[in-house]
């Protein structure tokens, strides 16, 4: 059986494991607690994964599909997620200050809750997403698609 590698965006080895795929490699180390601080996850497949509780700091996941996963308390603080695929992501109570979710497609994603202070969201489509209660000071917002949105509660 071939191992799976994580490394992070310097080349480094964070976790290797016999998990089949990308995906799966993931959701173990989440599973251990493994700290995935500055991972190189772009473009990845991480469709559904269930990243509860995940630590990816500086995570690199620019282009990644995340659609429907669940990173409900996720640590994503600095994370570069430009352009990548949240549609109905699960991201209540995640920290995402100072991520960079330019262009990010987060359609119907739940954001209840969640810190979003100093993160880039510009052109960022959040149509029918949910942002009760989310704290999006200092958050830029140019060209963001904000229709339908629940915005009731949100800091700004």
């Amino acid at each position: 059986m071939e191992k799976t590698t994580i490394r992070n965006v310097g080349g480094k080895t964070i976790y290797v494991t016999q998990a089949e795929s990308l995906r799966g490699a993931v959701e173990q180390a989440v599973g251990e607690e493994v700290e995935l601080e500055r991972a190189d996850l772009m473009s990845a497949d991480l469709r559904g994964a269930d990243l509860r509780g995940a630590y990816l700091r500086g995570a690199y996941l620019e282009d990644a599909d995340l659609r429907g996963a669940d990173l409900e308390n996720a640590d994503l603080e600095n994370a570069d997620l430009r352009g990548a695929d949240l549609e109905n992501a699960y991201l209540e109570n995640a920290y995402l200050r100072g991520a960079d979710l330019r262009g990010a497609d987060l359609r119907g994603a739940d954001l209840e809750n969640a810190d979003l202070r100093g993160a880039n969201l510009e052109n960022a489509d959040l149509e029918n997403a949910d942002l009760r209660g989310a704290d999006l000071e200092n958050a830029d917002l140019r060209g963001a698609d904000l229709e339908n949105a629940d915005l009731r509660g949100a800091d700004s």
